[in-house]
């Protein structure tokens, strides 16, 4: 049985999750999460990853208080109240 973390997303892609921008994933690691997260809502994934797999450059992924791109690893096991943020930077001038 997995942890329950806390998601939040921006509300530009809330379209993509059911309306939302913040709700409950439960799972054991946060690589399992980040899975999880595209599985329970495929929009999700075009937006957050290129076709590599990679996170794209303008979204940032943050566990708690750390960008994920700044983790050595993702299988990191999950405690209660974990969060998991989606932001997206935003440039213009």
């Amino acid at each position: 049985m997995g942890v329950r973390i806390t998601v939040t997303v921006p509300m530009l892609l809330s379209d993509c999750t059911k309306g939302r921008s913040a709700f409950e994933l439960e799972a054991d690691t946060l690589q399992g999460a980040l899975q999880l997260l595209v599985a329970e809502y495929p929009l999700l994934k075009v937006h957050l990853y290129n076709e590599h797999g990679e996170v794209r450059k303008h979204v940032l992924i943050y566990y708690n208080n750390d960008n994920i791109a700044w983790l050595d690893k993702l299988d990191i096991p999950l405690a209660a109240g974990d969060k998991l943020r989606v932001l997206q930077a935003v440039s213009g001038g």
